[in-house]
């Protein structure tokens, strides 16, 4: 039983390796890693540049202070675009197996269904996890060497939570990867769910339960939000993931391949 899983999962490494993906993936990640402190680095440099331009305009700049806060603010602002770069070209993960009709032998030879989800989810998610380690640690490495990591509170719990946050959105991936069969769709159909959230976000109170409370864990560095607060939505996400992966795996059994 494992053997199958085993042999698959490997296969879908082996995929990711020989097509270059990797490769490309770590390569955002580790230039989004280094952009973080760089940026923070850069900007007062920057605005002495154009101290004089914009004093001309009326505009006077003053001394902007620069720390590991100021770093991680920009890790926290980045995140989101690294997240959607990945999911968007990640959004295939089943669609192009429909396309080319590559699954139909592996289901004919005996292959259970659960074990192509199980295995596909294995790897997005290890993935995910790798490169964003990869991005956390070089922002982390670069601040403790110009500044100290120490002045930002709760600094693991905050990366964690918005860790979270990505593993939730590439189940959305799998989930909606079983109802749709194009890549378009499938982007179209998380982009949709995650505005709705947003959208009902707009109400403070149920805003506290939505996975998408997650993405604001940078105000745990300030202690500008108690980690009370994100409670109901760590709960609320930890119940979704395994009810999403389920609902895949009954999706995927009954859909025509």
């Amino acid at each position: 039983m494992m053997k199958q899983l085993l042999a698959f999962s490997q296969k879908e490494i082996l995929e990711l390796i020989r097509s270059g993906r990797l490769l490309l993936f770590v390569i955002l990640f580790i230039v989004f890693g280094i952009m973080n402190p760089a940026l923070a680095k850069l900007t007062p440099w920057l605005l002495e540049q154009l101290a004089t331009t914009l004093a001309e305009s009326g505009i006077v700049v003053v001394d902007m202070p620069v720390d590991a806060l100021t770093s991680w603010q920009q890790f926290y602002k980045n995140f989101p675009m690294a997240l959607i770069i990945y999911t968007i070209l990640s959004a295939g993960v089943l669609t192009n197996e429909y396309q080319h009709g590559t699954l139909i032998n592996m289901v004919t030879k005996g292959l259970p269904r659960w074990k192509i989800i199980l295995a596909k989810t294995v790897v997005l998610w290890g993935t995910w996890t790798l490169l964003y380690s990869i991005m956390f640690a070089i922002t982390y490495a670069y601040n403790a060497y110009f500044w100290d990591n120490s002045i930002a509170a709760d600094l693991w719990i905050a990366g964690v939570l918005v860790y979270l946050f990505g593993i939730f959105i590439l189940t959305l991936v799998i989930w909606s990867s079983t109802l749709f069969k194009t890549s378009t769709a499938v982007m179209a159909s998380v982009g949709a769910l995650v505005i709705g959230m947003y959208g009902i976000s707009v109400v403070p109170t149920w805003g506290t339960y939505l996975p998408t409370q997650l993405l604001t864990a940078q105000n745990l560095l300030t202690e500008v939000t108690p980690l009370h607060d994100y409670q109901f939505a760590i709960i609320l996400t930890g119940i979704l993931i395994p009810i999403l992966l389920l609902g895949s795996i009954v999706i995927f059994n009954q859909k025509r391949i």
